[in-house]
């Protein structure tokens, strides 16, 4: 893991999108006046004649992708994630995923840890409202190697989907060329006494805790979740029963996030030990980024000591 290296996954997106836009010619990208936060930037300037900015109208910018994907095209619409998953989810529902259309939607500055923000635009629900759309994919990319790969991915799903990106940097946990799999649970370690499962910007935390729970011996496994929806069950299930403890982490509210989903597949399964770390139905809120994720549990720290806890029951 590159600690030194942080890049955040939206510029992922942004940098993704651009080597994808330059092989597939009826590549779209739109943005909701947000071009330089979401990462579009980058396709702005090397394609300008297919780059929209719909201005501050996310329910146009959805309407917009919508229509261009009726005429050929594949559409990447972005903005915030509060935007998207809030303001225009009803046109989501209703014209994109209704109608299967073609069109990948992407929210950025998702969770708590856009600090300078404020609880009014820290997506903490954007999984919940979009794993409760029929036709829906979701993918979350832990890190910015990963995010670029999973924008060529969703350009082969034919029909919606929703990637996830952050605002601050994460260090860099996979490779350039990873081999991954739309649906597939990415084990990162494997391990026998707990399975910890995250996703997107909690992943980094997870692995630094894991040098705190080696010192005691402690061999834990690691599921990166990278598609939300269709979920990995199988790969969840079989470690599950593989190491009888299973800490789930992510950030975004605990009701209808990873964990609720993670804890629905192990529901009627015996001998399971399950804990979760994650926004515990609150709002964000401003303060430094240690502060906020110190605030929230999400820390290297707190995640050993759950899994500790787990282990001693």
């Amino acid at each position: 893991m590159k600690l030194d290296k942080l890049r955040a996954t939206r510029q992922g997106y942004g940098d993704g999108l651009a080597e994808l836009m330059r092989e597939k010619s009826d590549v779209i990208a739109l943005d909701a006046d947000l071009a330089m936060a979401t990462g579009s930037s980058a396709v702005k300037k090397e394609f300008p004649d297919r780059f929209v900015d719909v201005g501050i109208a996310e329910q146009n910018l959805v309407g917009m992708a919508v229509g261009l994907s009726l005429t050929g095209y594949v559409p990447y619409a972005s903005t915030f994630a509060v935007f998207m998953a809030g303001r225009a989810g009803e046109i989501i529902r209703n014209a994109a995923a209704y109608s299967k259309a073609n069109v990948k939607f992407v929210g950025s500055h998702s969770g708590i840890t856009p600090v300078g923000d404020g609880g009014t635009h820290q997506c903490i629900e954007d999984f919940g409202s979009m794993r409760a759309i029929p036709n829906m994919t979701i993918l979350s990319p832990c890190d910015y190697n990963q995010a670029k790969v999973l924008v060529k991915k969703a350009y082969d799903i034919k029909g919606p989907v929703y990637i996830r990106t952050s605002r601050e940097g994460v260090p860099e946990i996979t490779d350039e060329n990873q081999d991954i799999t739309i649906g597939k649970a990415q084990i990162l370690k494997d391990g026998e006494d707990i399975c910890i499962i995250s996703t997107g910007f909690p992943v980094s935390l997870v692995l630094e805790a894991l040098e705190e729970l080696e010192k005691d011996n402690i061999n834990a496994a690691v599921l990166n979740i990278h598609t939300i929806k269709p979920l990995d069950k199988e790969t969840i299930l079989e470690y599950a029963d593989k190491c009888k403890k299973v800490l789930v982490v992510e950030e975004h509210n605990v009701l209808g996030g990873l964990s609720e989903a993670v804890a629905a597949v192990l529901v009627g399964k015996d001998g399971i030990s399950f804990d979760r770390i994650g926004i515990e139905d609150r709002f964000g809120q401003s303060g430094s980024k240690a502060e906020v994720l110190n605030e929230y549990g999400l820390t290297s720290e707190n995640i050993a000591k759950r899994a500790r806890n787990l282990l001693a029951k």
